[in-house]
């Protein structure tokens, strides 16, 4: 049976994003590849409203991980379900991510983490409950997955949060991301196509998803493709580091693995431990950890007996907004 490679581009209709994407796609089609595409902006997909049915649900047993609202999602959704690999790109919007990108990471997790799911399905079969009442079965297929995040800045730094985030989309169902492409100067063409090594470099982009599909072994699947950088986190393959407030370790941003770190020749040099690593929220150990928090440590409703008289002066105070200041310049209608 074919391999089904997804392609979602959060970009402008036949932008860079898109071209992006489909050059990779089209790699994987000659290959013999089933590939779809969508692009986010086309679909109507509502703001999560942190009502947290869909997590409660799954962990008191009466729910699949499931939003209760159903709209354009739905249709994202079940192409993830049915994909064996996903390509994403983004443009960089303020340094980062779309607010499409956001909205729809914020629908995936947690109600996909996929420990969050697991827990479900393994309690809901012991409990002898058909397999329509359970989380999709699908979500717990081995995923590859390659992101692509574009920016017309011609400063790398000017992007550089926009990949990292893009992770979001795919951690909670442990999509192993194998390739990550970071187009920064895109102003300096009127389109990629006038890049042909950055055309080249999406080519590859489809080529390395290939070859993780076509892996024998678990560990050659999730082996990094993309490019060698001397700096990256060895679990996410990123850049970004948060300094401890004693100024003594590091955590990797993206993925959360935790170091030490120290200056070589002028070279920072950090260091993980395999413990650390394996605590990375990229995996399962780091994912079931957090998701143990949550079961374990959350209040549930009713812990503060008066919560509604002690919210009540808050939901009384409602000075609303500043009135237009009709002196100024606004692009308020008149």
């Amino acid at each position: 049976m074919a391999k089904k490679v997804l392609g979602v581009s959060f970009g402008r209709k036949m932008g860079n994003c898109d071209i992006l994407v489909k050059q990779a796609l089209m790699e994987c089609e000659k290959a013999g590849c089933e590939v779809a595409f969508i692009r986010a902006d086309e679909l109507n997909i509502s703001n999560c409203t942190g009502c947290i049915a869909c997590t409660v649900g799954m962990m008191m047993g009466k729910g699949r991980g499931y939003c209760v609202r159903h709209d354009d999602f739905d249709i994202l959704d079940e192409c993830v379900m049915q994909s064996d690999a996903v390509i994403l790109a983004c443009p960089t919007y303020e340094t980062s991510v779309t607010g499409r990108f956001k909205t729809i990471c914020d629908r995936i997790g947690p109600s996909h983490d996929i420990t969050f799911r697991k827990g479900a399905w393994d309690e809901g079969k012991a409990a002898g409950k058909p397999v329509e009442q359970l989380p999709d079965e699908r979500c717990f297929k081995k995923r590859t997955g390659a992101l692509i995040s574009v920016g017309g800045a011609m400063t790398e730094n000017w992007i550089a949060l926009t990949a990292p985030m893009m992770y979001e989309f795919t951690f909670p169902m442990a999509i192993d991301v194998i390739d990550i492409v970071e187009y920064y100067g895109a102003m300096a063409h009127e389109s990629v196509l006038g890049n042909p090594e950055m055309m080249e470099r999406a080519a590859r982009v489809g080529q390395n998803i290939l070859a993780s599909l076509n892996a024998e072994t678990e560990e050659e699947r999730m082996q990094w493709r993309g490019d060698e950088d001397e700096g990256a986190c060895p679990v996410c393959h990123t850049r970004l580091l948060q300094v401890s407030h004693d100024a003594r370790t590091v955590d990797c941003v993206v993925c959360g693995s935790h170091g030490t770190f120290e200056v070589v020749d002028g070279k920072l040099r950090v260091h993980y431990t395999e413990a650390e690593k394996n605590r990375s929220r990229l995996r399962w150990e780091g994912k079931l950890e957090h998701s143990t928090e949550i079961k374990t440590q959350a209040q549930p409703t009713g812990s503060i007996k008066n919560l509604k008289e002690l919210k009540a002066p808050y939901a009384a105070f409602n000075p609303g907004v500043f009135e237009p200041d009709a002196n100024a310049c606004g692009n308020i209608k008149k």
